[in-house]
């Protein structure tokens, strides 16, 4: 009996065991759903657009190669951005942290057009971005990976502590130490969050 729609999406850990049999569907679900979020960890602890994208092709090559590795302890969002967050590192130390380029005002799959039609916002919004991913280039890469992974990637402090396999107290302690040398750093260059 064929499926029905019912707007409901097949959790990952469906997808995840159907992948596991050598359903190409399910792995290209899991990558349509995931990708944005990946290549923005990536590029946020890369700084640089070709660099993220090689960061998130090595990762999710990985993820799908070694997809028994996936226990299931963790949610497989959480397991995948410790996977590409590995990658992005490893890269990163190869290839040494580029300049950044800044994210366009466009979503994550680069499909959406800018949402406000005002050019001097669109300016301030780049330079903003410009500004916060050089304050983010001069966090260590352990830093780096542990704030993006909380604040763009939306894993809560257990899933950071999951994904980078520290203690939840150096998730903690990272993220604390990150927020004050970004608001040390974007106040010296002028910028007081306000």
């Amino acid at each position: 009996m064929p499926e029905v729609a019912t707007g409901v999406s097949t959790p990952d850990e469906t997808l995840v065991e159907r992948a596991r049999r050598g359903d190409r569907s399910a792995c290209e679900e899991l990558f349509h759903r995931h990708r944005g979020v990946a290549y923005s960890v990536a590029y946020l602890n890369l700084g640089h657009e070709q660099d993220a994208q090689d960061a998130v092709q090595d990762g999710f090559l990985k993820a799908f190669a070694h997809l028994a590795d996936f226990d299931g302890r963790s949610g497989f969002r959480t397991w995948l951005l410790r996977v590409v967050t590995n990658a992005a590192l490893d890269l990163g130390r190869r290839r040494r942290r580029r300049p950044a380029v800044p994210l366009n005002d466009m979503n994550h799959d680069g499909n959406d057009p800018p949402c406000d039609d005002d050019p001097a916002r669109g300016l301030h919004q780049q330079d903003l971005r410009r500004i916060l991913d050089a304050a983010l280039a001069r966090l260590s890469p352990s830093t780096r990976a542990t704030f993006v992974l909380y604040h763009e990637g939306g894993l809560s402090y257990k899933q950071v502590a999951e994904a980078l396999q520290i203690p939840i107290g150096t998730v903690m302690s990272r993220l604390y130490y990150a927020k004050d040398k970004l608001q040390s750093i974007l106040s010296h260059d002028g910028i007081d969050g306000t």
